[in-house]
C-alpha cells in the first residue's frame, strides 16, 4: 500500500502520546471511527482530516501527504508566485500597456482555472499581477479604481489556485493582499469574496467559528441585486461546508435549502468565478449528506445527479469524488471506482491533485479482495502505490 492517512495519523498520534481515546475526545470523532480510519477500513473525510489534525496540533497536510502534482512539475510556477507573494505590497510592477488587455488576460487565466488547467494558471498569474501593480501606480480616478478591483481578483485566483494545488501557505498571504487591495477598488464585493476564500481555509483547518462569523457578516452585508445574490448564495454553501464539518447536520441543510432559494433566483451563474446556480447547490447537498448525514443515501442521490455539457468541469468532478467516497462508506468499492473514473473524465488535473482521491483509492484497495486491473491502472495514473 502506499500513504494512506490512517497510517500517518497512527504514527502522528504516537509522537503526540495519545491513545486513540484520547484523540478521539479531543477530535470529537468517535473511537470507533478513529480506529476504522487508523486500520484503513475507512476513508478519512476531509472534516476528520481537520478535526484530528488540529488535536494533534499539525497540519492537514502532514496526514494527506499534499500537495501532489499533475504529472508535471508545479515547482517553476510555484516558485514564481512564492516571490511574488513574498514581495507582498513591494511587488516589483511591470509596464502595463492597456487596462483593457490586462484585464482581458486575467480572464483567459481565470478560464484556465474553470477548464482545469490549475497549474497553467499559477505559470500566467504572477505576470498578470505585476502588470496589475503598475497600472495601480500609473492610472488615476477611475481607471486607478479599476485596477485595484482586478488586482483583488487575481490574489483571490491565486489563493484559490494555490489551494487547489494544496499549498496552502501560498493562499493565506494572496488573501492578505486581496484584502489590501480590494477596498481601494471600484467593486466593494471582492472584500466579501477575500473573506468568504479566508472561511474556507478556516474550515479547513477546524476553526469553525471564525468561519461562520466571516461566512454570516458576508449573508448579511449582501443586497438584492443580481451580484448581492450570487455573493449571499455562494456564503451559504461555504456556511453549508462548515457545519457538515463540524457534523451539524441541521445548520448544514439550511444553509442549503437557503442557497436553493437563491439558486432559483439567479439561475446558473459563474459571477465572481463562483458557478452558483441550481446545480452547485445540488452538489453542495449531497456533499452535506456525505461528511454529515448518511452517506449510502448520499450514494444513492448523488449518482441521478444530472447536467449539462457547459458544467464546469472542476465542481462535476468534485461531486465525482464525494459520490466515490459514498460508494465506498456504503461497502460498494467497485461502485465507488466507476465514480472515480467520472471524475477523472471531468476534470483529470484536479483528480489527480486532490487528496480525498488517494484515500480512497487506498479504500478500495482495502476493501477488494483482489485489486482489479482497473484499480491498478487508476493508482498508477495517479501516482500512488496500492
Amino acid at each position: 500500500m502506499g500513504t494512506h492517512v490512517g497510517q500517518a495519523l497512527a504514527a502522528e498520534r504516537k509522537i503526540a502520546g495519545l491513545n486513540q481515546r484520547q484523540l478521539a475526545d479531543r477530535s470529537g470523532y468517535s473511537l470507533s471511527m478513529i480506529k476504522a480510519v487508523e486500520q484503513e477500513r475507512e476513508p478519512a473525510s476531509a472534516g476528520f482530516i481537520s478535526a484530528v489534525a488540529r488535536a494533534l496540533r499539525i497540519t492537514p497536510e502532514q496526514l494527506t501527504g499534499a500537495p501532489f502534482n499533475d504529472g508535471k512539475p508545479l515547482a517553476d510556477a510555484v516558485n514564481e508566485l512564492s516571490v511574488l507573494l513574498a514581495e507582498g505590497r513591494y511587488a516589483r510592477a511591470d509596464e502595463p500597456g492597456q487596462l483593457a488587455q490586462i484585464e482581458a488576460d486575467l480572464t483567459a487565466a481565470q478560464d484556465l482555472y474553470r477548464s482545469d488547467r490549475t497549474r497553467q494558471t499559477i505559470e500566467v498569474l504572477p505576470a498578470i499581477i505585476r502588470r496589475l501593480h503598475g497600472a495601480a501606480r500609473d492610472l488615476t480616478g477611475d481607471d486607478q479604481a479599476r485596477a485595484y478591483s482586478l488586482l483583488a481578483s487575481a490574489y483571490i485566483l491565486a489563493e484559490w489556485s494555490a489551494r487547489r494545488t494544496g499549498h496552502l501557505m501560498l493562499a493565506l498571504p494572496a488573501l492578505d493582499l486581496a484584502d489590501g487591495y480590494a477596498p481601494l477598488g471600484d467593486d466593494p464585493n471582492y472584500g466579501a469574496f477575500s473573506a468568504l476564500a479566508r472561511a474556507r481555509i478556516l474550515t479547513h483547518y477546524g476553526e469553525s467559528g471564525v468561519a461562520a462569523q466571516l461566512i454570516d457578516r458576508a449573508i448579511t452585508t449582501a443586497d438584492d441585486t443580481a451580484p448581492g445574490m450570487v455573493l449571499a448564495g455562494y456564503s451559504h454553501l461555504a456556511g453549508a461546508i462548515n457545519e457538515a464539518r463540524k457534523l451539524n447536520y441541521a445548520g448544514a441543510v439550511d444553509h442549503v435549502t437557503a442557497a436553493r432559494d437563491l439558486a432559483a433566483r439567479t439561475g446558473e451563474s459563474d459571477m465572481y468565478m463562483t458557478a452558483f446556480g441550481p446545480l452547485n447547490v445540488e452538489i453542495h447537498s449531497h456533499a452535506v449528506e456525505l461528511e454529515a448525514g448518511d452517506p449510502n443515501r448520499a450514494a444513492l442521490t448523488g449518482v441521478e445527479l444530472t447536467y449539462s455539457a457547459g458544467a464546469p468541469p472542476t465542481r462535476i468532478a468534485h461531486h465525482w469524488q464525494d459520490n466515490a467516497r459514498a460508494w465506498l462508506m456504503s461497502g460498494k468499492p467497485d461502485k465507488a471506482l466507476a465514480s472515480l473514473n467520472k471524475a477523472r473524465a471531468a476534470a483529470p488535473q484536479q483528480t489527480r491533485l486532490h487528496p480525498s482521491v488517494r484515500e480512497t483509492v487506498y479504500g478500495i484497495a482495502a476493501a477488494q479482495r483482489r485489486q482489479s486491473e482497473s484499480l491498478l491502472g487508476f493508482a498508477h495514473w495517479l501516482g500512488a502505490t496500492v
